[in-house]
């Protein structure tokens, strides 16, 4: 069985914990980049990253990007919802079918509700 982690800032994950969930609080991208390189080679299967730090590290994320495990999944941290993690699904979703099917009926809706 995998264990799951928490990357990110302090304010953003500590809540994780009281889930049982295994957090590793990081300050800096560069201690992110190394500490998501640590965590990913150690057994975790699913790490969750906060948007925040997942766009500070593009390149260290890309060399996990075609691999099964770990599954790398952006969340929203304290700062707000950037939108990158719902875009991270939809492309491996895009990737993995061939086309957009989570979203492609959701966005013509939306542009069609802005028209009227």
């Amino acid at each position: 069985m995998y264990n799951i982690a928490v990357l990110g800032d302090y304010d953003s994950i500590y809540g994780f914990a009281v889930l049982g969930l295994t957090t590793f609080a990081v300050k800096t991208p560069d201690e992110g980049a190394k500490t998501l390189r640590r965590i990913a080679e150690s057994g975790y299967g699913i790490i969750y990253i906060t948007e925040k730090l997942a766009a500070q590290i593009p390149e260290e994320l890309k060399r996990y990007q075609d691999k099964m495990v770990p599954a790398i999944i952006r969340i929203p941290g304290v700062s707000g919802n950037t939108g990158d993690g719902i875009q991270g699904v939809k492309d491996s979703v895009e990737q993995a079918v061939g086309s957009d099917i989570l979203f492609g009926n959701v966005s013509s809706n939306k542009e069609e509700t802005l028209r009227k």
